[in-house]
């Protein structure tokens, strides 16, 4: 395929817990498609080596922090000619809110993102998403992989039990868990790995996107992710999507998402 445009950004893609690059392989063929320039770069300790090679030696991901990723991501943003639209789901949501807060992309879509410090919110649904990790702080700088009935509920509660076994084989990794324990107790203040400027002037373009049968992330949690951004002048907007689970980047008419947020890019870009 010939080179994107240099009119185009880069998109930087980045995935959440449980989960490598290989989540977005839809998106990056989507995305090529249009003509832009893909990246998707796995967390530290991830890389790029394949979910088999993660499951067999998950140990370089473990003690890993938001920082330690955060700054993996802008050390990658910064070496690009010119500010990509960054695009993360989940954690990876929150990270593509916290590079923004730094300064950094033209433009940034959190999809179900896990809510910066501050937000206090903890639904049922999401302390059983949760609990595999966070029952157990002996766990705390190792990592956990979550059984196939557990990746059902939280990622694919719109499949059946066999449809998300074949998605669990596919794409399913032991988790980070100190991100996830970050995630949890930055709840309970402002500050912290896991801090958003939610009022800085000068802050790219955001969308957050939620579904209204996440498990993981609720709709609830983000729109007071939302809400929290009322007091900044930048843009910051909205859209749920009804029917999406926290699988929704692979989840049936995934393509609508994938379309709506670099939409939402392009309007805000001039493009």
């Amino acid at each position: 395929m010939a080179e994107a445009p240099s009119h185009k950004p880069t998109i930087v893609l980045i995935h959440g817990l449980w989960m490598t690059p290989l989540s977005w392989e839809d998106w990056i063929t989507h995305y090529r498609n249009k003509g832009y320039k893909v990246l998707a770069p796995g967390w530290p300790g991830i890389d790029e080596r394949t979910p088999t090679e993660v499951r067999a030696d998950p140990r370089p991901l473990a003690n890993k922090t938001i920082t330690d990723v955060v700054d993996h991501y802008e050390t990658i943003i910064r070496d690009l000619p010119t500010p990509p639209i960054i695009i993360g789901h989940s954690f990876g949501g929150l990270f593509t809110q916290i590079l923004l807060s730094r300064g950094l992309g033209c433009a940034g879509v959190g999809i179900s993102p896990a809510p910066p410090a501050g937000i206090l919110s903890l639904p049922l649904s999401t302390l059983r998403a949760t609990f595999p990790v966070l029952r157990n702080p002996l766990h705390f700088s190792s990592t956990v992989q979550v059984s196939v009935n557990q990746f059902h509920y939280c990622f694919g509660n719109h499949l059946s039990q066999v449809e998300s076994n074949a998605l669990y084989d596919r794409y399913a990794i032991p988790s980070v868990a100190r991100v996830l324990w970050q995630g949890a107790l930055g709840g309970l203040s402002k500050s912290g790995p896991a801090h958003v400027e939610f009022d800085k002037s000068t802050r790219a373009p955001l969308l957050l996107i939620s579904g209204t049968n996440d498990h993981v992330v609720t709709q609830s949690t983000v729109e007071k992710e939302f809400a929290m951004y009322d007091k900044g002048p930048a843009v910051v907007e909205l859209k749920v999507f009804e029917g999406r689970t926290h699988g929704i980047i692979n989840q049936e008419r995934w393509e609508e998402v994938a379309d709506f947020a670099l939409q939402f890019c392009e309007r805000h870009l001039g493009k």
